[in-house]
């Protein structure tokens, strides 16, 4: 059931042009910057998006220039894990890795505490009414939002047809504390 969810969500990306994806992006960052969990955060965990993704790009930059500490997913690939990098600097401090997602520089992961982390940002294939997600399968976010500590709160970011009525939920799966859409 996963997998068709997958594959036609996939489907409808791309009948969504860059340009589109892009602006409704601008309007799910400003929805974010608003947002009370975000703007009492100190340390953010963003994740680094992909081209199918809502762009964390242009956030990681206003978050760090609003004086916000910033991380971003670190994928241990051998442990199957992922652990918060610390950045000051996208550009500098990032480079393509491990399934084309850009990381911190393997001389530059500054590993955070997870009781550290105030708020972080998830990414999804697609979310429903209840903030359930449905990620890419591998389940490194599900482990890693296993691990934080109660008063970390998470939101899910997506585009309007990533949101679905209802979505199939095991065990191991971590719901987001909101899902901001456009």
């Amino acid at each position: 059931m996963k997998h068709k969810i997958r594959q036609e969500i996939k489907k409808l990306m791309e009948y969504h042009s860059d340009l589109e994806k892009s602006e409704k992006s601008d309007i799910i960052k400003d929805k974010l910057f608003k947002e009370e969990m975000f703007k009492k955060a100190k340390v953010v965990m963003f994740y680094v998006s992909l081209k199918d993704e809502v762009d964390t790009l242009p956030m990681i930059d206003e978050a760090l220039k609003a004086g916000k500490r910033v991380c971003v997913p670190v994928i241990l690939k051998e442990e199957m894990k992922l652990i918060a990098g610390e950045i000051k600097d996208r550009k500098q401090d990032l480079e393509k890795q491990h399934f084309g997602i850009y990381q911190p520089k393997k001389d530059k992961v500054k590993e955070v505490p997870l009781k550290d982390i105030d708020l972080v940002v998830v990414p999804g294939i697609a979310f429903d009414k209840n903030d359930v997600r449905l990620g890419r399968g591998h389940g490194y976010y599900d482990r890693f939002l296993s691990g934080l500590p109660s008063r970390t709160n998470t939101i899910g970011l997506c585009f309007q047809f990533q949101v679905l009525e209802d979505l199939p939920k095991h065990p191991h799966d971590i719901p987001v504390s909101k899902t901001i859409a456009a």
